[in-house]
């Protein structure tokens, strides 16, 4: 299967080849084949509708459609599994309200039957039966429950209902019938809301790098910050995710705007390209876009575990402090930028060509990230 670049890393190819690089060029700077740029430039043309084919949209809705069909297939293979585990434990008979709801939605009488085991004559005569006093019961006793809880203005519960019945009708009815009733026709109360409290300034996660940033392992921690720039135009912000273990920039993103939107899409790029294993760390400051909820779902949902450092403490996230120094002397302060779009195009190439793939590090023994990571590679092969 091809690798799957992130979107911005494509707009930021094509950018170069814009520019007047050649795709050649682009291409062996990038470590991508020319034929992929080539690619990405056809679909520039394709999502406009300047050149016929499958525009971005629908090879997404594309992909998405399989995958819904692939889900639907297994949902399928379950549920006949099911019936067939269950058919021994349900009785025909007691098939049969199931059958009657699958009708109503719209389903054939037959099919259903015939899915679920059940007689098609049995089917119809229990429809045709008169409802038992049970039955009847229960109907009475949901439209008192439902006008119970339309009273209280959807707010209660089964307990608060029952009482309702029973200390304001005088109805005997217990609180599981109840319960069940509610349950069946779709009411259920309002939950007690539990306000969290958070105190200015406290800490949201615990520093679980302590300033040991010597790693003998990939992703193992990542480290993370925000920088700003200006331009003509205004500030660009300029988020990093940087691998301590290589000095590898594995996840970037560039905005006008500095807010968690622009720390989570780093996150995510570089999740993305690493698959980091559970257990990995991100390592911050406490800046609100790190503390943000959507950075820190982001950082949870494939097992890394958020760290910051002491607040106002640079020297908690030095690796990466070190990195923005370089950063600012050979590339930011190198020329007075117009454009946000100027000087995104030279950040991406700055991180993905220069440093990941041409600056030598000393702290790598004068390797590239890009080198260290295949030679540690290649040892771990031989071994």
């Amino acid at each position: 299967m091809p690798k799957r670049y992130p979107s911005e890393f494509r707009e930021r190819a094509l950018s170069l080849v814009s520019a007047g690089k050649s795709v050649a060029q682009a291409a062996s700077d990038l470590d991508v084949s020319s034929s992929a740029i080539y690619r990405w430039r056809d679909q520039q043309l394709v999502d406009p509708g300047m050149k016929p084919g499958l525009s971005s949209a629908q090879s997404a809705e594309l992909v998405a459609a399989r995958r819904r069909i692939r889900e639907l297939e297994a949902e399928v293979d379950i549920l006949r599994r099911a019936s067939a585990a269950l058919k021994d434990v349900v009785p025909p008979k007691a098939r049969s309200p199931v059958i009657a709801e699958l009708v109503t939605a719209g389903h054939e009488a037959q099919q259903c039957c015939r899915v679920l085991e059940a007689s098609h004559a049995g089917y119809y005569d229990w429809g045709s039966r008169a409802p038992s006093a049970r039955q009847i019961r229960h109907a009475w006793l949901t439209d008192l429950i439902t006008k119970a809880h339309h009273d209280s203005r959807g707010t209660y519960g089964s307990p608060r209902v029952r009482a309702e019945l029973v200390l304001g009708r005088g109805i005997t009815i217990g609180r599981d019938t109840v319960a069940l009733l509610m349950a069946r026709a779709g009411l259920k109360g309002l939950p007690t809301r539990r306000q969290l409290y958070r105190a200015p300034g406290l800490v949201t996660a615990e520093d679980l790098v302590d300033r040991h940033f010597g790693r003998s392992e990939p992703d193992a921690p990542w480290v993370t910050d925000i920088t700003e720039h200006p331009t003509r135009e205004g500030k660009l912000f300029c988020c990093v995710v940087l691998d301590v273990y290589s000095r590898r920039v594995v996840g970037w993103s560039v905005d006008a705007r500095q807010d968690a939107t622009l720390t989570s899409n780093a996150l995510g790029m570089a999740i993305e390209n690493r698959r980091p294993v559970p257990g990995g760390i991100v390592h911050s400051d406490h800046g609100t876009q790190f503390t943000a909820w959507a950075f820190t779902e982001r950082a949870k949902k494939p097992g890394l575990l958020p760290s910051m450092g002491t607040v106002g403490d640079a020297y908690d996230n030095a690796v990466i402090e070190a990195f923005w120094g370089r950063m600012q002397t050979e590339l930011l302060d190198c020329q007075r930028w117009v454009t946000r779009v100027q000087l995104a195009n030279a950040i991406f190439e700055y991180l993905e060509i220069f440093h990941n793939r041409q600056r030598r590090h000393s702290s790598l023994g004068m390797l590239t990230p890009i080198e260290y990571e295949k030679l540690d590679h290649t040892k771990t092969n031989v071994a």
